[in-house]
């Protein structure tokens, strides 16, 4: 049984109250990931940081600066704020030179944000391209920008035809500033899956369209397919925080997160009592339950209750398995100690981390584990360590 890590920093005041749960997120094993999709791919490919939704959970600005520590100099955001909190950690650092795109697109209105923070957005339709193209001949030059090609998820991004006329068009690429084309593959994560060989095969194409570009399609799991996904630049976004890369198979990252709860109260559970909300759980004997001061209002699902015969999810005390018992509240929890006598009021329980693999806490949450990363809440006592 793996111990979880000691935490050995924490942005709590030393004057601060103690919190009921903790959360350890472990920079080095972002950056561990990072060196490990950096050999997968050949020299030469720029292995990018995709620091979208606050690093996935994480923390994008702790995330940010450890990636740039290790040598990452391209970084994703969904949004301009996101861009913005990632530009200053980054300027902060000394590492003014860094690369930040903004995927979601150029919002009305936000050109001149985007240039202040020297923000580059990511372009995935005629009327943005020529919007951005515009704003760069009313500023005196081109501002730098990537575009977005759709090869078959049928979410942002240029139509083929789009594409193949805006390439027919070298003015206009001129003055969009484009250094990047780029491209998302919808079923990485399902290595047989046909789409994958269509999008290639498309992305291909577009990419000999625009060669004075760079290309990236691989994301995750596309990093993973043949190294003819790989291009220029590959974009890992949940790898980096030990997520899964086939779907339902262990993730072969290195973990970064782990939650701990503390136990509140231990309490007698007789036979026949139910535990929770709606009764809808029956204790089929005699044990100890223990309330852990977590629930819906911090992230941990309410899908992963236990109820009318169904398992849900499970904690780790002690080295023992113990399981959640009845509907997970807002604030609360219980969990089945019945097998783990030494267990005592103040007890911290895993219930994700070495021991509880993100991957079967998603599984038990019926989503998957870029869900339960991101909806972390910020009741945690955060404790980030090093390496």
């Amino acid at each position: 049984m793996t111990t979880p890590p000691d935490p050995v920093s924490s942005p709590l005041p030393s004057s601060a109250p103690p919190r009921p749960t903790r959360l350890t997120l472990d920079l080095g094993a972002v950056v561990a990931n990072r060196r490990r999709i950096a050999a997968e791919v050949a020299a030469g490919v720029e292995v990018a940081g995709v620091v979208k939704a606050d690093g996935y959970g994480v923390g994008a600005v702790e995330v940010a600066r450890a990636l740039a520590a290790d040598g990452c100099r391209t970084f994703f955001v969904a949004h301009v704020g996101e861009g913005i909190t990632v530009r200053a950690a980054l300027d902060a650092a000394g590492v003014a030179a860094a690369r930040i795109f903004v995927l979601n697109g150029l919002l009305a209105g936000s050109e001149s944000a985007l240039t202040a923070h020297r923000l580059a957005p990511v372009l995935g339709s005629p009327e943005e391209i020529a919007d951005w193209a515009a704003f760069g001949r009313a500023r005196g030059a081109p501002q730098p920008c990537a575009i977005h090609v759709d090869t078959g998820m049928n979410r942002h991004g240029l139509e083929l035809d789009a594409a193949r006329a805006l390439a027919a068009r070298p003015d206009l690429v001129a003055a969009s500033g484009a250094t990047l084309v780029m491209s998302h593959l919808a079923c990485a994560d399902e290595p047989g899956h046909p789409l994958n060989a269509r999008q290639l095969a498309l992305f291909s194409e577009i990419r000999a369209l625009f060669p004075r570009l760079a290309a990236s399609l691989a994301n995750s799991a596309g990093v993973f397919l043949d190294p003819a996904h790989h291009f220029d630049l590959v974009r890992p976004g949940v790898a980096l925080y030990g997520g899964a890369i086939v779907s339902g198979e262990a993730s072969p990252m290195r973990p970064v997160a782990t939650l701990e709860a503390r136990i509140v109260q231990i309490r007698r559970g007789r036979a026949g009592e139910c535990v929770g909300y709606g009764a809808r759980e029956t204790l089929a004997r005699d044990t100890r339950l223990a309330v852990l001061s977590v629930g819906y209002a911090d992230g941990f699902h309410r899908a992963a209750s236990s109820a009318d015969g169904r398992p849900g999810g499970r904690g780790v005390l002690h080295g023992r398995s113990v399981p959640i018992v009845g509907r997970i509240s807002m604030d609360l929890l219980v969990v089945d100690v019945g097998e783990v006598p030494q267990a005592v009021r103040g007890d911290m329980v895993e219930l994700i981390g070495p021991n509880v693999p993100i991957q079967e806490v998603a599984a038990a949450m019926g989503t998957i584990d870029y869900e339960v990363l991101t909806s972390l809440g910020r009741r945690y006592e955060r404790n980030y360590r090093a390496g």
